[in-house]
């Protein structure tokens, strides 16, 4: 948003909306993209809406609704949001089959490769979407992993329009996985409700019939954390 549109909202003396977001930018909570005038979410300001979902409430609603989910799809649920170099583990439940994926809370994934990342890039405006994705190292973890920009602004064209995405077996061989956006009450993208396991376990089609689960929960998560 820009400093005007931002004080539509806040209706404060335009100077200080402009005062204000360039202490904001300065301290490390916005920024701006070369010499755009719009300011995103930086770095100190994500980890403090990170710190706002992790109180002790919604943390507790959001861990009944994950663990809800994996009775039900008996795999690794995770709940990720996007940090700057990729999705970043916020939450997990963990499968108890002996043979699952590693992949601990905090870890970070990368965005071109995954569901929950893909899940994130396809709720960007397109114009931001394509500069994102014109920016990412687009390596190819798997002989699956799309490393042609193209390709995968069409694979997201795709997941905007299903309302889910798909990691078949993008970032490890052999594993399968499903995410499904969460959002605020405006509808903005917060995070990616996911599951994962392999395909010894999942075929696509096994996840993809999961997907009005997935995203009844996920409505589930955003009545938890953006109550009315």
């Amino acid at each position: 948003m820009t400093a005007t549109e931002i004080n539509e909202q806040l209706g404060l003396p335009k100077q200080t909306v402009h005062r204000l977001c360039a202490t904001l930018e300065r301290e490390g909570f916005l920024n701006r993209h070369g010499t755009s005038r719009s300011f995103l979410p930086s770095r100190r300001l994500r980890e403090l809406g990170v710190g706002l979902m992790f109180s002790s409430r919604s943390h507790m609603a959001r861990r009944q609704i994950l663990l809800d989910v994996a009775r039900e799809v008996r795999e690794t649920v995770n709940f990720a949001v996007p940090k700057d170099t990729g999705m970043s583990y916020l939450d997990r439940v963990e499968t108890d089959w002996a043979l699952q994926m590693q992949l601990p809370i905090g870890t970070n994934v990368p965005f071109h490769c995954t569901a929950s990342g893909k899940c994130f890039l396809a709720s960007l405006p397109a114009r931001e979407q394509k500069r994102f994705v014109s920016s990412l190292d687009l390596r190819p973890w798997t002989d699956a992993t799309k490393t042609q920009s193209d390709a995968l602004e069409a694979d997201l064209t795709e997941i905007r329009t299903r309302g889910y995405s798909l990691d078949e077996e993008e970032f490890y061989d052999g594993m399968v996985a499903i995410a499904v956006p969460v959002t605020d009450n405006q509808g903005r993208f917060v995070a990616a409700l996911a599951f994962h396991g392999p395909t010894q376990r999942l075929s696509i089609a096994d996840v993809v019939e999961q997907k009005s689960f997935m995203q009844e929960a996920a409505g589930r998560l955003q009545e938890a954390l953006f109550p009315a």
